[in-house]
């Protein structure tokens, strides 16, 4: 397997551009199955789990053809064949499970396998599945796929959360479209992600309003049409890389970047002594003066602090000036990070979904090994700072989420390639 060895050391200076959202690529792609007409998404992301969630709608008959190096997907569901995601495709990838409200809704039927993913804990499906239920449809799980059907068609219905879940107000949210009558979903989720893709709905002749607020509303119709659609700017890719120079110092311009998709992440930035400043072409983003300060974490659906930067997070906070807590929200195991930390020299104190960070002077160059895609992206940040050379394995995680990490790090002065497995 591929690794990724950081040279510690200097300042970063120069821009990095912001690539489309992952996660609302994917869940964008699956709404090509409620038309028979062509989605075209522009500014996609290109990275392997893009690759994933193609191979699977290709198995189900649909047509996607990668344009302009991958940023554009022109994608048409004229033939859909087969109504069964199969569990070799699913199993690399838990947004798999996005295809199944938008068969329901168009065919009346489908079967799909129950996915896999990254090891962060129990990411169960139920929400998923009693929304659909909400709305008309017949489940039953067997041999590890649910089976779906709804013979006279999805019809309208109320939708009630006990938790906030994206993916399901994502799923439930594409099969309504279809769905005879209106469709209320309270305590939706309100990222935005799921703005990105009613905005796509929209224009494929979806009526839904409140899209962004925890209750949307869904007029169903009868058909909708082909449309094209820029993916929104992934707002935890630029977290990511906005942590790059408040770790090493300089000043990074993140391009594509806008301040209303980080707020709280920005928030907690700059109480560390970090600024932020919006400029015509994104954000620009520099340490104050001196060693960052501590500060307390605690992540939450958005508009909160998310989820997917908290290991991150930890990595600025290993060399701040005191004691910083994290407290995980979200996954009940997504510290798995910490460990590796720990064998930079960190100073982390774990227990149970809290996480006491006390900064040290330096990190130190280590071997250290990625458990799950935003815990290897923390480590390479780690190394960054860190006396020494630093060899992150495992790398594959990255590739899931990350498009082209070396080239967009070295671009502004980073001492980071990537080595090839034997």
């Amino acid at each position: 397997m591929d690794s990724i060895l950081v040279s510690g050391g200097g300042e970063l200076n120069g821009q990095i551009p912001i690539a489309g959202a992952k996660n609302a690529c994917l869940t964008l792609m699956p709404a090509t199955l409620l038309s028979e007409e062509p989605l075209t998404l522009t500014n996609a992301p290109r990275l392997s789990d893009i690759k994933t969630m193609t191979e699977l709608l290709q198995s189900l008959g649909a047509e996607v053809t990668s344009l302009q190096d991958g940023q554009v997907l022109a994608m048409s569901s004229h033939d859909i064949n087969n109504h069964t995601a199969d569990y070799d495709i699913v199993r690399k990838m838990r947004a798999s499970i996005l295809v199944l409200g938008p068969m329901l809704a168009r065919d009346g039927h489908a079967v799909v396998s129950l996915p896999g993913g990254c090891a962060i804990g129990a990411r169960p499906v139920d929400l998923h599945l009693k929304a659909l239920e909400a709305l008309g449809a017949e489940l039953e799980l067997k041999d590890g796929y649910v089976h779906a059907k709804a013979p006279g068609g999805l019809k309208g219905g109320t939708v009630d959360f006990p938790l906030v879940s994206v993916g399901a107000t994502e799923n439930v949210l594409m099969a309504a479209t279809l769905a005879k009558g209106t469709t209320v979903i309270n305590n939706a989720a309100r990222e935005p992600e799921i703005v990105d893709l009613a905005d796509c709905l929209r224009k494929m002749g979806a009526q839904i309003d409140g899209d962004g607020t925890s209750t949307i509303t869904v007029q169903g119709v009868d058909r909708l049409h082909g449309a094209t659609h820029p993916v929104v700017t992934d707002r935890i890719e630029l977290g990511t890389y906005m942590l790059a120079p408040a770790i090493c110092g300089g000043e990074v311009e993140l391009l594509g970047g806008r301040l209303n998709l980080v707020g709280a992440f920005c928030e907690k930035l700059d109480a560390a002594g970090i600024s932020v400043e919006e400029t015509d072409r994104g954000l620009k983003v520099a340490r104050r003066n001196g060693r960052i300060s501590a500060v307390d974490v605690v992540t939450e659906p958005f508009p909160g602090f998310p989820t997917d930067l908290q290991a991150q997070m930890m990595a600025l906070l290993c060399t701040a000036d005191g004691t910083s807590v994290l407290e995980e929200k979200i996954f009940e195991n997504r510290f798995m990070h910490a460990p590796e930390l720990i064998r930079m020299g960190a100073q982390i104190d774990v227990h149970g979904g809290t996480a006491t960070v006390t900064g040290v002077d330096r990190l130190k160059g280590a071997p250290v090994m990625a458990t799950d895609l935003r815990a290897s992206v923390s480590l390479i940040l780690a190394g960054l700072a860190a006396e020494g050379e630093t060899v992150v394995s495992r790398v594959y995680h990255l590739d899931r989420g990350y498009e082209h990490v070396v080239g967009k790090l070295s671009g502004v002065g980073a001492k980071i390639e990537r080595i090839k497995g034997q």
